[in-house]
């Protein structure tokens, strides 16, 4: 910790403060005296090359001279539930003070005590569906299904869902993992569902093997896990997956082939990761700076630079905050504004409705 500024009484108040509330302060003069107080920030499991998270941290680093103690990149969510359990009472190098997890881990972490509520200023602006309303969780952000489409191959681009099924596709369309096991192809199948009109949950999961019963029997379903590798060759020149995933094949392969990522114009499904404070963070404050930081407008645009949607995507885009060259990388705009956030409850019953069910009903055994 910076010593100096460790020496002012009033200072030492304002970290009480601030650091026993969960009040929004934003980037206040408060809150950046409070959080340099400490001195430091321990981050986990943000690898650089992911969502933008290098530029991410190097920006706060840069704007507010705070050392950001970076701890297994490489980890898992459940590996950063189990950092904050087996540090609650260290406040050394090795105990998290800011966790990015999977939408189903900040309920279970808030029900076992593990996390702090915190409301940042732009709090209002984050869809209500992907945030704990007391603040102890909340969407940071997220990726919807999207088609990646090899053009060298398919050359009348699918639109939607329904688009699929027609004749112009047969052999053409896989998803991005075994809808038996992969969260990406339950999804995929589950967004399908929703896209007929499906009530969200269970029956959209039962309309959605609906549909990839037909698309099979129609012979345009590939049992094979797509990948950018079976893209480009034309094994599966039609990918069902993440936008930010397909946006990055895209740049990676550099126009061989050329690839258009397309979200459909129903069943847009998004999936989201989500931020938290631990209850036992040892720079409560630099954690509250740090989580208003990327929930700035500057924060967000870093993420939507890494190709992963901000939870605030549509405020932006309404304001007209996301700069052209950004948007021009990226579907329009206007096709993220029907993007739905299935709750917990509703992704559980659809899991099992489509991993139950699958080989009864598809009888497509994807490997």
């Amino acid at each position: 910790m910076k010593a100096a500024w460790k020496t002012t009484t009033a200072l030492t108040a304002v970290v009480g403060l601030l650091a026993s509330t969960g009040a929004s302060f934003a980037q206040s003069a408060e809150l950046v005296a409070a959080a340099k107080a400490e001195g430091m920030l321990t981050t986990i499991a943000l690898p650089h090359d992911w969502c933008g998270y290098g530029e991410l941290i190097a920006g706060f680093k840069a704007k507010y001279g705070l050392e950001v103690n970076e701890l297994n990149p490489d980890a898992g969510s459940a590996d950063e539930i189990e950092a904050i359990k087996a540090n609650k009472g260290n406040t050394g190098p090795q105990a998290p003070d800011v966790i990015d997890v999977g939408l189903s881990f900040g309920p279970s972490a808030k029900a076992e005590g593990l996390l702090q509520p915190y409301k940042v200023a732009t709090w209002d602006t984050i869809p209500d569906s992907a945030k704990d309303a007391e603040g102890y969780w909340y969407g940071d952000y997220y990726g919807v299904l999207a088609f990646e489409v090899n053009t060298d191959i398919v050359k009348t681009v699918p639109q939607d869902w329904a688009d699929l099924l027609k004749s112009d596709y047969a052999n053409s369309v896989a998803l991005a993992g075994d809808p038996r096991a992969s969260n990406q192809a339950i999804q995929g199948v589950y967004a399908a569902g929703l896209s007929r009109g499906a009530a969200a949950g269970a029956a959209a999961g039962e309309e959605g093997l609906k549909f990839f019963a037909e698309l099979n029997k129609a012979g345009n379903f590939v049992p094979v896990i797509g990948k950018a590798a079976s893209v480009a060759q034309g094994s599966t020149p039609i990918v069902i997956r993440w936008d930010y995933n397909a946006l990055a094949d895209r740049d990676t392969l550099n126009g061989n082939p050329p690839i258009e990522v397309v979200v459909p114009k129903t069943g847009v499904v998004a999936g989201v990761y989500v931020q938290a404070i631990s209850a036992y963070a040892p720079h409560p404050n630099a954690a509250k700076l740090w989580m208003e930081y990327i929930y700035s407008d500057e924060g967000q645009l870093k993420w939507l630079e890494g190709y992963c949607h901000p939870i605030r995507f549509n405020d932006l885009a309404k304001a007209g905050k996301i700069p052209q060259a950004l948007l021009d990388k990226l579907p329009p705009a206007a096709a993220y504004e029907a993007a739905v956030f299935p709750s917990l409850a509703e992704q559980g019953a659809a899991k099992e409705a489509i991993t139950k069910n699958w080989d009864s009903v598809v009888g497509a055994n994807v490997q």
